[in-house]
């Protein structure tokens, strides 16, 4: 049985590229994931619906909203349409290809990428619009933002296709270290500037109409005697507010900095391959054991930690209302106060992971487990 961390960090090989056997630390004995303790929940989840669509296989999926309808595929290519207040399937749809990344919407289209680089839009009534080619497997697809549709490839390039007929508009590419980490992390897009991370510990501002970078940092600097030693990817997606934009370095460091220049507001060296979430005056992490960290995200000074998913492979957090919710490898939903990071209720759906961050739905939760089912519940 693979151990659960092995299951999150797969190392994969490009081109001229050296493999790897094995999860990180494995010349150490794997510290076993906490059990999960007993607590007074003051926080309610409620199941409003449960439907399954379909296996997800070793990719993540995460469900999309666009004109009150949800938007799911799995693996085996199959496209749905549900209604966000039942479930029910309005419409599923055969892509004609094995899917690695999805669901992206906006602007009328539903997106979705594939293990050989496909990249098909349909219509919100399940038509075929346009299909093109990527550099190679696709691993995320954003959201249209201004007519552009930006695609993340498993060679380490974003792309930015013209939204109406699939063109290429623009490419870049940077260099990739021997040895990285396999990861589904996306972009982020706000004001015309697309904010990515990338193998080695950069971090990159693209303007979203032209993919020229507009400043580019490394947030964490290589070190160590080994390969594995000297990892430093940012797997997860930055997180921006309208001042600051961050973003984090498995084996490295959490950083900051200003949204324009690019120039360093601070930094702490805290590991992660989940990620953050940024709200209001708080940073919020998910570490590589599965502690909870808050921390002020003006001086990265530590607020609160919650260590009781402690080597439990969590998704990324989502804040809603009052709570911080989390998902785990066993399948679980949990909510923790924002205010002190307590434990505050927890929800079970099939056993199977959740790697992707819950969607909102309805004023609740949508979230994609990997046997397939989608659920959406409530939190009070």
């Amino acid at each position: 049985m693979i151990h659960p961390i092995a299951a999150a960090l797969l190392i994969m090989m490009l081109a001229g590229c050296s493999t790897v056997s094995g999860w990180f630390g494995s010349e150490k004995k794997p510290r076993e994931p906490a059990k999960l303790i007993e607590f007074k929940q003051t926080a309610a989840f409620k199941l409003r619906w449960r439907t399954k669509i379909g296996s997800g296989g070793d990719y993540i999926f995460q469900p999309a909203i666009l004109h009150d309808a949800v938007y799911a595929v799995n693996a085996k290519g199959e496209l749905f349409r549900l209604d966000p207040a039942s479930g029910k399937q309005v419409w599923r749809i055969n892509t004609g290809f094995t899917v690695s990344a999805g669901v992206g919407v906006g602007e009328g289209l539903i997106l979705v990428g594939g293990t050989k680089g496909q990249l098909a839009a349909f219509s919100v009534d399940g038509k075929p619009l346009w299909k093109t080619k990527a550099s190679s497997e696709v691993l995320h697809v954003a959201d249209v933002a201004d007519g552009i549709v930006v695609v993340r490839t498993a060679d380490g390039r974003i792309s930015g296709i013209d939204s109406t007929d699939g063109k290429r508009l623009w490419l870049y590419e940077h260099v990739t270290p021997a040895l990285i980490v396999r990861n589904h992390g996306g972009v982020a897009i706000e004001r015309g500037t697309v904010f990515a991370g990338f193998a080695g510990g950069k971090l990159a501002a693209i303007s979203l109409g032209s993919g020229l970078v507009i400043w580019e940092t490394v947030v964490s600097e290589s070190r160590g005697n080994t390969e594995l030693e000297r990892i430093r990817d940012i797997t997860s997606l930055p997180v921006l507010d309208e001042e600051q934009v961050c973003a984090i370095a498995y084996q490295g460091r959490v950083a900051c900095y200003s949204l324009a220049q690019g120039s360093l507001l601070w930094s702490r060296d805290i590991s992660s391959d989940k990620g953050m979430t940024l709200l209001q005056n708080m940073l919020y992490i998910t570490s590589e054991t599965g502690a909870v960290l808050a921390l002020d995200k003006n001086s990265g000074s530590s607020v609160w930690k919650n260590d009781q998913l402690f080597m439990r492979p969590t998704s990324a957090l989502f804040a809603f209302g009052d709570y911080l919710v989390i998902a785990d490898y066993q399948g679980y939903l949990h909510a923790l106060n924002r205010e002190d990071g307590s434990l505050a209720g927890r929800f079970k759906t099939d056993f199977s992971p959740i790697s992707a961050i819950p969607v909102e739905l309805d004023g609740g939760l949508l979230v994609q487990t990997r046997e397939g089912y989608l659920y959406s519940v409530a939190l009070h």
